[in-house]
């Protein structure tokens, strides 16, 4: 029988009391493939790890001293930390999906964004912008039809992650990958996400506890950001990442898999529906979220992000219809045929 079951094995096959279930061999996939728009995929392993946070409001109101309590005492979402096992392998895109990655996919595919769909625009950047009129304060206006995923307000080359862009604008880009590679893309669950985001690690960023240790991996709000909103610049580190807007892909160092800009550069959508008490009755095996709800998650913090809110078990959520300057999308490509 155990013969039986290694030479199954072998072949990605194993049968368990009369179950056919399907597994990835791992040690027969290419580490890295490269799709049809120039995005690049790492094979990230099966594996398990503990996610979330239980750090304590004292404990990050220690680390973080320029928050107000209110501030670290709103992260009950984040436990408890809970044992989650990713039982296939999956390829992750390197890098977030690029400004000219998501164009050939407009032009290739006629799809038209929601911004545009719907003609009330997305957010843009406007440094006249009376940001009295915003509820947070921030010189961000919109929804407005002049800006959109081609214009966020400030430059972009189309090496920097595209911008503005809804669930449902990301989800059809995943779909459409879909039927044209006859490959499964997909957005990352939210557990898939912060397994990859960590790659091991169990400290606050995947470069360490210390949030001046983002500056090697992560394009977040710093000296560089503050000077265009000074109203904010006690949350700011006080190194330079040499970006006070989205920098292009790659521009820091990847963590421990070669996967680049997990933190900061922009909020990456994810598939999952947000609850904040789902953490409680998560399964082990594969999470997917709750079957449904009004908002969905986003993860990993943006050029304008505190460092606070850029850990790796921070979890946010907006409308799958929001559109924003800060909110980009990295996709998943499963290991499995279709």
């Amino acid at each position: 029988m155990r013969r039986l079951v290694y030479a199954a094995m072998f072949f990605g096959v194993i049968f368990v009391r009369s179950t056919l279930v399907l597994a990835v061999n791992e040690s027969v996939l290419p580490t890295r493939v490269e799709n049809s728009l120039g995005m690049k995929f790492i094979l990230v392993p099966a594996g398990e790890f503990w996610m979330g946070s239980d750090e304590s409001a004292d404990v990050l109101s220690k680390a973080y001293p320029q928050y107000e309590r209110r501030r670290v005492s709103e992260l009950e979402d984040e436990a408890p930390v809970h044992r989650v096992r990713i039982t296939q392998a999956f390829y992750l895109g390197q890098f977030e999906v690029t400004v000219g990655q998501f164009r050939q996919f407009i032009e290739a595919s006629g799809y038209v964004p929601e911004s545009v769909a719907d003609e009330t625009g997305g957010y843009g950047y406007n440094p006249h912008y009376d940001a009295t009129k915003s509820v947070s304060g921030d010189a961000f206006e919109g929804r407005d039809p002049k800006y959109s995923w081609r214009n966020p307000g400030f430059i972009q080359g189309d090496d920097h992650p595209v911008v503005n862009i809804t669930w449902n604008d990301a989800v059809a880009l995943a779909s459409w990958l879909s039927e044209k590679e006859d490959v499964k893309y997909r957005l990352p669950t939210e557990a898939e996400w912060e397994y990859a985001c960590r790659a091991g690690t169990r400290t606050r960023y995947a470069s360490g506890d210390h949030p001046e240790s983002l500056l090697k991996v992560a394009n977040v709000f710093d000296s560089n950001a503050k000077a265009y909103w000074l109203r904010w610049a006690e949350f700011a580190l006080s190194g330079h990442d040499h970006f006070a807007f989205t920098a292009p892909v790659g521009s820091f160092a990847p963590n421990a898999w070669g996967l680049y800009d997990m933190h900061g550069n922009v909020w990456e959508w994810v598939s999952d529906w947000y609850a904040e008490d789902y953490y409680a009755r998560s399964p082990v095996d594969d999470p997917q979220g709750p079957a449904d709800g009004n908002v969905r998650v986003r993860r990993g913090g943006s050029w304008h992000t505190w460092t606070l809110y850029a850990r790796s078990s921070y979890r946010n959520w907006i409308s799958p219809s929001s559109r924003y300057t800060l909110v980009g999308v990295r996709l998943v490509r499963e290991a499995l045929a279709r």
